[in-house]
């Protein structure tokens, strides 16, 4: 009985490492099968970490990218997640500008993040990928994947591609807005940057990440709190699942076009 236990055992917790998305949570030779029987498309999860204003995490970036990763792979049925990428261009240190005027915010030069990007890549063609999704949280490094999807597929000639999809970044920028409006919300609430949107997704990916004791506390927070052209106060998690149907379903969407049509 105690041997039949073991067996049990041993059996679930080997489905249950195949059956995750994440390729670190995997063995090499779990990989290594799963990419010979067709799972040849890899995401790469990139965030971002900077100040999210008094009442968000500074890893907001992170922690909705690979949610939402994690989501798209298990949709498309044949991919896997790569590891998140945390260290992003946020603007300069000397003199500090935007982001950086806060305490947290982590920012590498462009250049740095280009070849952490073209490595990665590079690494995860070496073990046998066919298509890397590049997906960016943030915008502020949007150009830098076109940029390395357009050397590499230059380079590889079909042999493998690299999509940047930044419409993954675009949905929430337009249509999540455009639903948050047909829903109720206003566009002076909506904001650009720790606003209601912001606010509403992360309170749908993993609401510990947010002091709502902060925002019911009455304050008005702008640009000198790092809220940029928006309030909080009336986010909610309801809000924030409009944003990650259209984010994973358009994602979903694009990868299939792209792999389809290149």
């Amino acid at each position: 009985m105690k041997l039949r236990y073991i067996l049990l055992l041993n059996l679930f917790l080997a489905n249950s490492a195949q059956a995750t998305v994440f390729l670190e949570d995997k063995t090499w030779t779990e990989l290594r099968d799963e990419v010979k029987a067709g799972s040849n498309t890899i995401i790469i999860p990139i965030g971002g970490t900077e100040q999210n204003g008094p009442f968000m995490a500074l890893g907001k970036h992170n922690f909705r990218v690979k949610f939402l990763a994690e989501k798209i792979a298990t949709k498309l049925g044949n991919a896997m997640v790569a590891p998140l990428i945390a260290y992003v261009p946020e603007g300069t240190i000397n003199p500090p500008l935007a982001h950086m005027k806060f305490p947290g915010t982590i920012t590498v030069p462009d250049k740095v993040f280009i070849d952490m990007l073209d490595s990665a890549a590079r690494s995860l063609k070496h073990a046998g990928f066919k298509t890397i999704v590049l997906i960016g949280d943030h915008g502020s490094y949007q150009g830098d994947l076109t940029i390395v999807a357009e050397k590499l597929n230059a380079e590889w000639k079909g042999s493998a591609r690299v999509f940047a999809d930044r419409d993954y970044y675009n949905i929430s920028q337009h249509q999540y807005v455009a639903a948050l409006e047909a829903n109720g919300a206003r566009e002076s609430e909506i904001g650009t940057h720790a606003g209601l949107a912001d606010t509403s997704l992360m309170l749908a990916v993993d609401p510990s990440k947010v002091r709502s004791e902060k925002i019911a506390s009455g304050s008005k927070f702008d640009s000198v709190d790092g809220i940029y052209n928006g309030d909080p106060k009336n986010a909610s998690a309801k809000f924030g699942q409009l944003g990650i149907d259209l984010i994973v379903d358009g994602t979903v969407d694009a990868i299939k076009n792209f792999t389809a049509t290149h």
